[in-house]
């Protein structure tokens, strides 16, 4: 078992930036990758951006050149550092991690809001 735990979330003005922090504990050994989905009331699940065990890293295209994922794997760490954020960025974030394929929830955080602000 894997737990992940988000952190960072929170309200901000359109424009700014906000860092979200996801600290994975439990059998680390077994993933293969981690990352970010988000979720805007009434709307599906959409990946956000996840990075490998490699240290590949891939983006939606709406967060591309904003958004950055990157990992610490001496603390066993996530980060995201999102940029330039818009309204349409005003989503629960939730952070992932997988233990066959990249993109798999295996296993979920409990969400942290993002509020970006007009």
């Amino acid at each position: 078992q894997v737990q992940l735990v988000e952190s960072g979330g929170g309200l901000v003005q359109a424009g700014g930036s906000l860092r979200l922090s996801c600290a994975a504990s439990g059998n680390i050994r077994s993933i293969t990758g981690m990352g970010w989905y988000r979720q805007a009331p009434g709307k599906q699940r959409e990946r956000v951006a996840t990075i490998t065990s490699g240290g590949t890293t891939n983006y939606a295209d709406s967060v591309k050149g904003r958004f950055t994922i990157s990992r610490d794997n001496a603390k066993n760490m996530v980060y995201l550092q999102m940029n330039s954020l818009k309204p349409e960025d005003t989503s629960v974030y939730f952070c992932y991690a997988a233990k066959g394929w990249i993109y798999a929830g295996d296993y979920w955080g409990q969400g942290t809001q993002v509020t970006v602000s007009s």
